[in-house]
């Protein structure tokens, strides 16, 4: 039986208690329903990972002992930064919670012309909160002990004139004359920038390529945004990270 994993924000340490509320404290109560005495694994997304028993449970908590480390799996390889023009909600999420199973490093949300809903104040506050929580949960779900670094949205023109990052820039392109096989294994990280529903306009896209940004098709067919985001992290670990 595959012991349950679950995530905390808190300070973790061999022979302490914790008390974990919200969220996390209903799943295991309500949804994998354990029982005093049961196993877990805890991890607060260091890189370090813990077994755990289940003691006691209370109206909106869990109290869990912390046993000893546990060996975790490598971190991924490639450094991929994954910079997606924020797309619509269940999408989004599933952009995220993929792409984090697929090895990603960082996540930077950007508001381009053609995203759908551009959101401020409380309402991104609350959307923010959400993709973490659903970075967090693919963390569990795939093994993962280190989360990705999730950046604060910003406008598209605004992030490629501030990036100084010197790693290799992919840009998706549909009408691009090249492929990844077409490139060389880079030295570095990688950078992949990828538009929203219905993609990048003409100007964002000239804003990239000003930046250095390498154009990239992928096949012969137009892909929706969630599935080129998708698509192109696989070519990348197959070509240059940890899928060989």
């Amino acid at each position: 039986m595959r012991i349950p994993r679950v995530y905390t924000r808190q300070d973790l340490a061999s022979g302490t208690t914790v008390t974990v509320t919200g969220q996390t404290a209903r799943h295991v109560t309500q949804v994998l329903r354990l029982r005093a005495g049961a196993g877990l694994r805890i991890f607060n997304g260091d890189g370090k990972e813990y077994s755990a028993t289940f003691m006691r449970a209370g109206r909106s908590e869990i109290t869990l002992d912390i046993g000893t480390p546990l060996e975790t799996i490598p971190k991924p390889g490639l450094l991929i930064r994954l910079v997606q023009g924020i797309a619509r909600n269940d999408r989004m999420d599933l952009i995220l919670q993929k792409a984090v199973e697929l090895g990603i490093s960082e996540v930077h949300p950007l508001w381009m012309q053609r995203s759908q809903a551009h959101v401020r104040g409380e309402r991104l506050e609350k959307r923010i909160q959400h993709w973490r929580g659903v970075i967090a949960s693919a963390c569990e779900q795939c093994g993962r002990a280190t989360l990705p670094k999730l950046l604060p949205p910003a406008p598209c023109a605004d992030w490629i004139a501030g990036d100084t990052d010197d790693s290799m820039r992919l840009m998706l392109q549909p009408d691009s004359p090249r492929v990844l096989a077409d490139l060389e294994r880079p030295a570095g990280s990688v950078t992949l920038l990828v538009g929203p529903e219905g993609g990048m306009n003409a100007d964002e896209r000239a804003l990239a390529t000003a930046a250095d940004f390498i154009g990239l098709r992928l096949g012969a067919r137009i892909l929706r945004t969630e599935t080129a985001a998708l698509a192109a992290l696989s070519g990348i670990q197959t070509l240059w990270g940890d899928f060989t």
